[in-house]
């Protein structure tokens, strides 16, 4: 008996194990492992996803396989392995280790078709089923005689492709085209016969004879001013054909961009690629760090290691962060490799992302630019991974599973022989300090490619200013700097640490501070439409008139927002002209694009945002940036928030003079002393690294401790303390000597969505078998999971402590 080894999609820890199906003969030839099948599973049909083939059973009686849901397996067998991996890795259920590889498309409900794939034809028995049509519904291949293993052929040779189309949208996109059927001399004739009044069949006609190729019905009606019953009426003719043409759809418009050559490496830049040219060639996974301020060329270095790649005939994957994603670096890759670069990221629909992955399926790309998802892309032959800007938070994912694309990427690159270059102006301090052990290899860039001086930093004491009795949000050198720059005609960019307009509003007689009624967290206000809202559960209320608590009508807004920095602005320099870009300004489909694309244009003199617009981008105009907040993250309780704070100012400091004209910063803040933002303005990466290692050695954080942590949650607070106690009681007896646990606490925000949470934190230096024992405990409470709603949330490497 043929046996197959699937895994369910029931995302369950009581279910999270394989489940033996029998391969009904029709399946036989055509399943193997990463395809996904539909099995009965109880009284209910599932999707799950077969991960192995085997001939022998524990169960006599197996119930069947009742669909094949692909003919082409969605996940590789080299992912099917870095699906357990990461099962085990992050602790997660190996069904949500496995989806999180796909597009969304493949995770909705759909009804299969086939799709001819060519203008020839078919084999004979495929073409009776076809009778003439171009695409024809899945159903009426399982009801005719032809087997799957006929149709897995003519899938393999090319000449039909299975296509999914989800029931809510359509998961491939079609154009009408329209095309000559008759040669030119015949469509001479033809137009000789149309009478004098049919003008505009005479036209269409006419740009046929002029050229004589295919054109989408869409440009031919707007070149010609025409209308569809026109064509209709040539068609009936005989004269010209219309037929529907599938098309990827293509956000970006690769014929628009011109094609780059490689640039002469300096001798810094050849001295950090050499070595991973040599890793390349013979085929060695080794992880480079490679360390470079802004603006020295890391990207040109990233550009002619992928070159090399290809031309062994191998694939890239490049990461670099979501918000980074600007047209600006995707055209970097794509004017140097042209179509065969794919771009994975979420501002793209379902639709785009489905298509962009299928070009990676299909072979027909070799490098894929991409956000954080990108690393799983289904490339069979990888020659190098690339993870741009490190140091980024938005490379951790923050719900299950809970993994670093850095550390699947080493993954990756071990299973592949590959190297791994991480890129960074400032470098995570876990990295450098396996670099400097020699774990990585480092490579540093000190230079600007322009031999040009990294902007002066100048650090402004808003204190000091507050005593001046300048109580508005710039200080005066930054005024005065900022007029000086738009008398020259050059640019401004402003970062501001948040967002929303004012982030709390309060009662200046009573002291009551609006919150969310299922969080425990302060509501932001939101001033364009007049609301309160929650960014943890999206709850929103109308701002009241007067307080809820005493009624009285001093209601006063506290913080700083982008919309009130852009307010204040008009107020103070009202002929600058300001384009704001954070999370509210950027929601609309293409958005972020438009704003940067108008200040590159010039037609804004200051671009204001949050830290959307500290990375990444080059704009040949700005010479100066105000930072407004710079020490709003020191202030978080969050280890890293020195870290943080260094990195930001280092790279948005980096956003000026990055061409002819030389740039300058100003740093505004209330606590200037502070050595992150002391040495950021020195661009001092090696001693901030001294000092910052020296505090998180003292207080026993990473690099030289690991940290696990835990978090429980339940609707009913008792539960949740009672529950937090037992897990640490129990985490005692089985982590060595040298560990701590520290808690239960109350979660920094003790209560989400009305449910309460408490953590416990591990911290460690060497526990082989942690995750084996945290499953232990977490079966221990396994009855409490399933029947009274607790949830336990492990965080094997938390960014997030919040």
């Amino acid at each position: 008996m043929n046996v197959a080894k699937v895994i369910v999609d029931v995302p369950s820890a009581a279910i999270d194990q394989t489940f033996d199906y029998e391969i009904p003969e029709r399946f036989m030839d055509i399943l193997t492992p990463g395809m996904r099948v539909i099995v009965p599973f109880g009284p209910r049909k599932i999707m799950g996803f077969v991960v192995q083939i085997t001939d022998q059973s524990s169960f006599n009686k197996l119930k069947p396989i009742l669909e094949v849901l692909d003919l082409v397996p969605v996940l590789t067998e080299e992912l099917l392995n870095l699906g357990r991996w990461l099962a085990n890795e992050t602790l997660s259920l190996s069904i949500n280790a496995l989806q999180v590889m796909l597009p969304q498309v493949l995770k909705s409900k759909y009804k299969k078709e086939i799709v001819r794939s060519t203008e020839e034809n078919l084999p004979l028995e495929l073409e009776d089923l076809f009778q003439g049509r171009d695409v024809i519904p899945f159903e009426e291949f399982e009801n005719s005689p032809l087997t799957y293993n006929q149709l897995k052929k003519a899938v393999d040779a090319g000449d039909v492709s299975i296509d999914y189309v989800v029931q809510s949208r359509i998961t491939k996109k079609y154009i009408t085209m329209v095309a000559p059927l008759k040669e030119i001399h015949l469509l001479e004739e033809a137009l000789q016969d149309l009478p004098k009044s049919a003008k505009k069949q005479r036209a269409i006609i006419e740009y046929f004879i002029e050229q004589p190729e295919e054109i989408s019905q869409k440009l031919l009606l707007s070149k010609l001013q025409t209308t569809s019953s026109t064509i209709k009426s040539l068609v009936e003719k005989g004269l010209i054909e219309t037929y529907r043409k599938e098309v990827y759809r293509n956000p970006y418009d690769d014929d628009a961009i011109e094609r780059t050559a490689p640039l002469t490496l300096n001798a810094e830049q050849q001295s950090a690629i050499e070595p991973i040219l040599e890793s390349i060639e013979n085929e060695k996974h080794e992880v480079f760090l490679l360390h470079g301020v802004t603006g020295s060329g890391k990207t040109e270095v990233y550009l002619q290691a992928i070159q090399e790649v290809i031309n062994k005939g191998q694939e890239a994957i490049v990461l670099v962060p979501e918000i980074s994603l600007t047209p600006q670096m995707v055209n970097r890759f794509k004017s140097r490799f042209g179509k065969s670069v794919a771009v994975m990221h979420s501002a793209l629909s379902a639709g785009e992302k489905f298509d962009e992955w299928r070009k990676i399926q299909r072979r027909e790309v070799q490098v894929v630019v991409g956000a954080r998802s990108a690393i799983f892309s289904p490339f069979e032959n990888l020659g190098i991974i690339i993870i741009d800007e490190e140091h980024e938070n938005s490379y951790k994912q923050e719900e299950q599973p809970r993994y670093h694309a850095r550390d699947v990427a080493i993954e990756r690159g071990k299973n592949n022989s590959i190297p791994v270059i991480l890129g960074s102006a400032t470098p995570t301090l876990e990295s450098f300090a396996r670099a400097s052990k020699g774990v990585y290899k480092l490579a540093t860039l000190k230079n600007r490619t322009n031999n040009k001086p990294m902007p002066e930093v100048i650090t402004v004491d808003m204190r000091e200013e507050l005593h001046a009795g300048n109580r508005t949000m710039f200080s005066r050198l930054l005024m005065d700097k900022t007029r000086n720059c738009l008398e020259k005609g050059e640019q401004i960019v402003l970062l501001l640490n948040r967002r929303g307009y004012s982030t709390f509003i309060m009662c200046r007689d009573c002291g009551h501070v609006k919150e969310c009624p299922h969080c425990d967290i302060a509501l932001t206000y939101h001033k364009n439409n007049q609301t309160l809202k929650c960014h943890y559960c999206s709850y929103e209320e109308l701002v009241p008139h007067s307080c809820t608590e005493c009624s009285s009508d001093s209601i006063r807004y506290f913080g700083t927002g982008t919309q009130r920095v852009e307010e204040a602005l008009a107020q103070i320099i009202p002929e600058a002209r300001v384009i704001r870009m954070d999370v509210d300004t950027t929601r609309k489909k293409g958005a972020h694009e438009k704003l940067l694309r108008d200040f590159a244009e010039k037609k804004g003199d200051i671009l204001l945002g949050t830290q959307m617009i500290a990375k990444g981008l080059d704009f040949e105009n700005v010479t100066l940036v105000g930072v407004l907040t710079a020490d709003s993250m020191l202030h978080i309780p969050d280890f890293r928030s020195s870290e943080k704070t260094f990195q930001l100012l280092t790279q948005v400091s980096g956003r000026a003079g990055r061409h002819e004209l030389t740039g300058e910063v100003i740093v505004q803040t209330y606590t200037p002393e502070h050595y992150s933002i002391e040495l950021a303005s020195k661009y001092n990466f090696e001693e901030f690294y001294k000092k910052e290692m020296a505090m998180r050695r003292a207080f026993q954080y990473p690099p030289y401790y690991y940290l696990a942590l835990i978090t429980i949650t339940h609707p009913n607070q008792v539960v949740v303390v009672q529950s937090a106690q037992q897990m640490v009681k129990q985490l005692q007896q089985i982590v060595q000597p040298g560990s701590i646990i520290l808690g239960p606490t109350p979660s920094p925000i003790p209560r989400i969505k009305d449910r309460y949470r408490y953590q416990c934190m591990i911290k460690y230096k060497h526990e082989p078998n942690l995750r084996k024992n945290i499953q232990a405990v977490m079966n221990y409470f396994k009855d409490q999971i399933q029947k009274n709603d607790l949830q336990i949330i492990v965080d094997m490497q938390p960014y997030q402590m919040m």
